[in-house]
């Protein structure tokens, strides 16, 4: 058996990452809906997801950005559209994980998560930007 090279290494990290990033996510996403039914007896519940957003969900989105940056320079692949199309997809969930983040914290202090954020249709959404992003990767089309 032969020791992984570092862009093996490097694009398992990434893809780590990329997990515990989307998985954060989504948890949030079927959090913040819910946060309108629960009664005051959940905020602890607020306050758990919320520390799981700033201790997991947002290094881990950090870490996807760093190993996903170094993959593409040592691809050279910034100028490829594949590349291009999905780091639209990556700041679009980056967006969402800052607008999740900031309904956490609402939600925490007592106070109702915006209407954007505490929507149903959060979750597909990451799901399907996922997909693409999943799909680009893998094929390197655009």
């Amino acid at each position: 058996m032969s020791v992984p090279d570092g862009y093996g290494l490097l694009k398992g990290a990434h893809v780590a990452a990329a997990m515990t990033f989307v998985g954060g996510l989504l948890v949030t996403a079927v959090l913040l809906p819910a946060s309108g039914r629960m009664s005051s007896a959940a905020r602890p519940v607020s306050h758990l997801a919320l520390r799981w957003s700033r201790w997991v969900t947002t290094p881990a989105m950090l870490l996807v950005w760093a190993f996903g940056l170094a993959l593409a320079t040592e691809g050279g692949w910034f100028a490829d559209l594949w590349l291009q199309a999905k780091l639209a997809f990556v700041v679009f969930l980056s967006a969402l994980h800052g607008l999740q983040s900031g309904a956490l914290r609402r939600w925490a202090g007592g106070r109702q998560p915006a209407p954007l954020t505490a929507t149903a249709g959060t979750a597909p959404l990451v799901l399907a930007c996922l997909t693409v992003i999943a799909f680009l990767a893998v094929t390197k089309l655009a």
